[in-house]
């Protein structure tokens, strides 16, 4: 999966395209690490307007959030690109296990096309995420309605897929955030959501890398990334099941990031 300088990302802050004419092409390439593509849907142009919260929604910072609720020795697990009907189930069961919840950045369509395991997640006590209709990595570089369209629609579908819950925080796709994106996620009540830790599992470089990498770059701050889908997990579900006894072992606590 491209990214933007790994965890370095966050401290990247992309000029939102302002006064945008031209339609982009909905370019999708979540499942590049599948082989495979798809696209959203055009939106509207609605690039000129200002993001404003809808009356029922409590605005957030658009700060991109990296801290945990859990205090200074607390760690937040995040799960990026499902649901996925073979990975989320078995992530699912060893978080269950070692009784830690999670942030479950989810594709608008996969919620769609599993609206059983989204609410399975809830069920569970775990917090949901948009993390787009596309996973378009280069979203920062598409204009303001393009970027409303990705975001707004999965915040649906995903909301639909739930029964009524809500994402809580807003990934943008390989840390493709704007200053506009940011804020029109935390007007609909979504902190932006980055991540301190890569465990690069979605390279699938085997399950004692993956582990040797988290521990490596625990350093770097709480913010856990790893995924339930785009690929063959099994290697995640492996680390994991090492590693969230391992951090208990540490003294760690598991909590969420901070809104």
């Amino acid at each position: 999966m491209t990214r933007h300088n790994g965890r370095g990302w966050y401290g990247r802050m992309v000029a939102a395209a302002v006064g945008v004419t031209a339609v982009a092409a909905a370019t999708s390439v979540w499942t590049a690490q599948a082989g495979q593509s798809g696209g959203g849907s055009a939106a509207p142009d609605i690039s000129a307007q200002q993001p404003a919260a809808p009356k029922n929604e409590t605005p957030v910072s658009a700060d991109i959030a990296h801290a945990s609720d859990g205090g200074a020795h607390a760690v937040n697990i995040t799960i990026d690109d499902g649901p996925n009907p073979v990975w989320t189930p078995q992530v699912l069961q060893v978080l269950r296990e070692n009784g830690v919840k999670a942030t479950f950045c989810m594709i608008g369509p996969q919620a769609q096309a599993h609206p059983d395991l989204v609410r399975q997640v809830v069920a569970a006590g775990h917090r949901l995420c948009d993390h787009t209709v596309s996973h378009d990595t280069t979203m920062d570089k598409k204009p303001e309605a393009y970027q409303s369209q990705q975001i707004m629609e999965a915040e649906q579908q995903i909301t639909k897929a739930s029964g009524g819950v809500k994402p809580m925080y807003y990934r943008a796709p390989g840390g493709a955030f704007t200053p506009y994106s940011r804020q029109l996620a935390a007007s609909h009540g979504m902190r932006p959501l980055g991540w301190n830790v890569d465990s690069k599992d979605f390279e699938r470089p085997g399950t004692a890398a993956i582990v040797a990498t988290v521990k490596r770059e625990l350093a770097n701050g709480p913010t856990l990334l790893f995924h339930d889908a785009g690929g063959d997990r099994s290697q995640t579900v492996a680390a994991l099941r090492t590693l969230l006894p391992w951090l208990k072992q540490q003294g760690y606590s598991f909590g969420f990031p901070v809104r």
